[in-house]
């Protein structure tokens, strides 16, 4: 199968429940913000600037284990911010998992996701040392675990009764990657972290864990680059990939020429842009993993039209319910999910479902997974349940072969600016995809 049985039955088993009990709105996937600080400045995000007065607050672990059990999503994603920073990260992932039974997929730039994933070998350690100085091998031949990092973990737990992050069969790691080194590392504004990103991922596969990768699409987006990103990720079986175009924050656009002198209709894609750059989403989904449904990858391609399904992945945060989806606040923050559904103008949002026409100014760009995404998986159409059944179900495509063909690590950058900003010279050496980096834990 493309996707786990068990996950996709679970969620199909809800979705047809919520039908059948003739619910026209209701949540499929939970954005759950903990926090919205964070150790990067990733280009285009607006989280940390639109919520810059906020970043030391924190939501309660009782607040976000309640947002969960309030909306009822069999689907919870961790995001933020940097979750992993959020100090009750490990109770709140096992109670979501364990206690709740969802699906979470944690969203992480990997930058402290190794140290996670040695707290948990260290708890092993202590239960089956000769297990796991078997994997402790394995690790270190693999290049993603160092001496030092074998000897903090031979150490066991420093708290033997802390609750720890261990590989589960609802569990995703999701990892931001936004191309191979170089433009990831410029896009992020951080030297070192596409590196870290790629030690994190090969390590929680040898350890069984499941892990996605996201990455946003922007104006100046190389798609063979992406293309190529995909294969590379293929040697590591990665176990699947979201892709979607990046959202004009106003926040960030307003960053952008403040700090880096950029314009952001030179970074941001309009409708007609985001088409061009998805044509071949189709034929990527047949070759890799691709996550989400037919549907909307040919809404991506301008195949057909969608309307705009923001109820249905709502985002839960510091200040409440945001309406009315995870990139607008417009209609403000609820103290409720419910208050949400009934309060806001779903009317006023979005884009008219035939001619693609915005509702709001703010719309008019919009093609993003959290907003149209469930349009896809929720349709009534024959036609398309058909193919989201064929797709979900269907087999898991193989990859190509081509990853070690792929030079991955090519060039890290100043750490400040995108492509768009102040040029950086891109170095003419060209490693070896698979040159093994030094596994010194940047995030250590």
């Amino acid at each position: 199968m493309r996707f786990p049985f068990a996950l996709t039955a679970k969620i199909a088993k809800y979705i047809i429940g919520q039908k059948i009990r003739g619910k026209d709105k209701f949540a499929t996937v939970l954005q759950l913000e903990p926090l919205h600080t964070c150790n990067l400045t990733c280009t285009g995000c607006g989280r940390i600037r639109e919520y810059s007065t906020s970043l030391k607050d924190l939501m309660s672990l009782d607040d976000c284990l309640g947002a969960a059990r309030e909306c009822g999503a069999p689907m919870v994603s961790i995001c933020g911010g940097e979750p992993l920073i959020y100090p009750q990260i490990e109770a709140l992932s096992n109670g979501l998992l364990n206690d709740q039974k969802r699906v979470v997929y944690l969203c992480t730039n990997a930058m402290f996701m190794r140290r996670k994933m040695r707290a948990y070998l260290a708890r092993e350690f202590s239960k089956t040392p000769e297990a796991v100085e078997g994997i402790i091998g394995k690790l270190q031949e693999a290049g993603v675990a160092s001496d030092k990092d074998a000897a903090e973990i031979r150490k066991g737990p420093k708290d033997a009764s802390a609750p720890v992050m261990e590989p589960h069969d609802f569990f995703y790691w999701n990892v931001h990657l936004d191309g191979l080194e170089y433009t990831h590392d410029l896009i992020v504004e951080r030297e070192g972290v596409f590196k870290e990103a790629i030690l994190a991922i090969r390590m929680a596969k040898i350890l069984g864990y499941q892990v996605a990768t996201n990455t946003t699409i922007y104006k100046e987006t190389d798609m063979r680059e992406v293309e190529g990103m995909l294969d590379f990720l293929s040697d590591f079986n990665v176990d699947g990939h979201t892709i979607s175009p990046g959202y004009e924050y106003d926040a960030a656009k307003k960053d952008m020429v403040v700090r880096l002198g950029l314009r952001g209709e030179d970074f941001f894609l309009t409708r007609e842009g985001t088409r061009e750059k998805f044509q071949k989403l189709a034929e990527w989904s047949e070759k890799y993993t691709i996550l989400g449904t037919p549907i909307y990858h040919d809404f991506l391609a301008g195949k057909r039209e969608l309307e705009c399904s923001a109820w249905a992945i709502p985002t839960r945060n510091i200040a409440g319910w945001r309406g009315p989806c995870y990139f607008m606040a417009g209609a403000g923050h609820f103290p409720t999910y419910q208050d949400m559904l009934q309060q806001v103008d779903w009317s006023k949002f979005g884009v008219e479902p035939y001619s693609g026409k915005p509702k709001d100014p703010r719309c008019e760009n919009c093609m993003t997974q959290c907003g149209f995404e469930p349009s896809g998986a929720l349709s009534s159409r024959l036609d398309d349940s058909w193919r989201n059944l064929v797709y979900n179900f269907g087999p898991r495509p193989k990859g190509t072969g081509r990853g070690k063909e792929v030079h991955a690590y090519n060039g890290v950058t100043s750490g400040r600016g995108h492509l768009t900003g102040a040029q950086v010279a891109k170095p003419a050496a060209s490693p070896a995809a698979h040159a093994v980096a030094e596994p010194a834990s940047i995030a250590a």
